[in-house]
């Protein structure tokens, strides 16, 4: 029997456009810093009175230069990278959020689990693969890749780069201990990146060569944990039909039909809130309340009716 659904356990997942980056040089001290300036509200929230479930994007890994031959004759698998870059997502929105509650004087735990996310062996994108990851190689480098590791890499003549299955999550593995965790109020931070691919084998889970969607894996989190909502803080307050246009209308309330049928229209592209649209979709027809589109300094008036976009049943 599946756990009931409860209105003040909230599924929050963060896209990479919701942190204030700020001036200066990126990279992986770039992100820790927009962390601890971003994640104020979340804290304000959580003080409210929710208890959250927090799926960071990825971190940002160390890129290997493709000029290293040892590096690209030894490539770790994916499912391994995917545990690395959660590893150091959890880690580094563990220890902001907990900075966070601490300046504030407030003893809310915060927990970091690495979720193992289960997807099928013959999903269909195992046979087309189209998700790029890693540097750009040459021509000569993409051929001796391709025969030496079995690599699929598509690009343009002087340059490719390598492209892997993004297979649709079916299971979260550590849901139970997610949900235990967030019950017992602690701030739960979970499948940062969208989590580990695995498969089931007659020996256990093994991990694949898969990318997840962040989004999908958040939407299926939300549904596994039995969240009242599900909330995807972006760049902007709310959705808009006609972005960037001089027809563009923010929207306040749709309905899943109308999201879809928007979707459908390409008002809302793949490339961009696309997933975070269809993954609301799915979360409200599998029961969950409402789900919520908006930014980070805006997610509190959010919850309660003020901003953002909702999508319900």
């Amino acid at each position: 029997m599946s756990p009931t659904r409860d209105p003040r356990l909230l599924v929050v997942a963060i896209g990479s456009r919701a942190l204030q980056r700020g001036g200066g040089p990126g990279g992986r001290e770039a992100w820790l810093r927009a962390l601890e300036r971003s994640l104020p509200p979340l804290v304000d929230i959580a003080i409210a009175g929710y208890r959250i479930v927090v799926v960071p994007g990825a971190a940002p890994l160390e890129e290997t230069s493709a000029r290293s031959s040892r590096t690209v004759a030894r490539p770790l698998p994916l499912d391994v990278r995917a545990a690395e870059a959660q590893g150091l997502a959890g880690y580094g929105t563990q220890q902001a959020l907990d900075g966070l509650c601490r300046a504030r004087g407030v003893g809310i735990p915060v927990a970091a689990v690495m979720t193992r996310v289960e997807v099928a062996p013959d999903d269909p994108a195992f046979a087309r693969p189209t998700r790029p990851v890693g540097p750009s190689y040459s021509a000569t480098q993409a051929r001796r890749l391709a025969r030496e590791h079995g690599w699929t890499l598509l690009g343009r003549a002087a340059t490719r780069r390598r492209v892997v299955a993004a297979p649709r999550p079916r299971r979260i593995l550590e849901a139970d201990a997610i949900r235990q965790l967030a019950d017992a109020g602690t701030i739960t931070v979970a499948a940062s990146g969208g989590g580990v691919p695995v498969i089931a084998t007659a020996g256990g889970y093994r991990g694949v060569e898969a990318i997840l969607q962040e989004d999908a894996t958040a939407g299926l989190l939300a549904t596994a944990v039995a969240a009242g909502r599900l909330v995807f803080l972006t760049g902007v307050d709310r959705l808009e039909v006609g972005h960037r246009t001089v027809r563009a209308i923010g929207v306040e309330h749709l309905s899943a039909a109308e999201a879809r049928a928007l979707t459908k229209a390409r008002e809302f592209p793949a490339g961009s809130i696309g997933p975070k649209v269809e993954a609301a979709v799915e979360f409200v027809e599998a029961g969950g309340r409402e789900a919520i589109i908006t930014s980070l300094p805006a997610v509190g008036a959010a919850l309660d009716g003020r901003a953002g976009t909702r999508i319900v049943p």
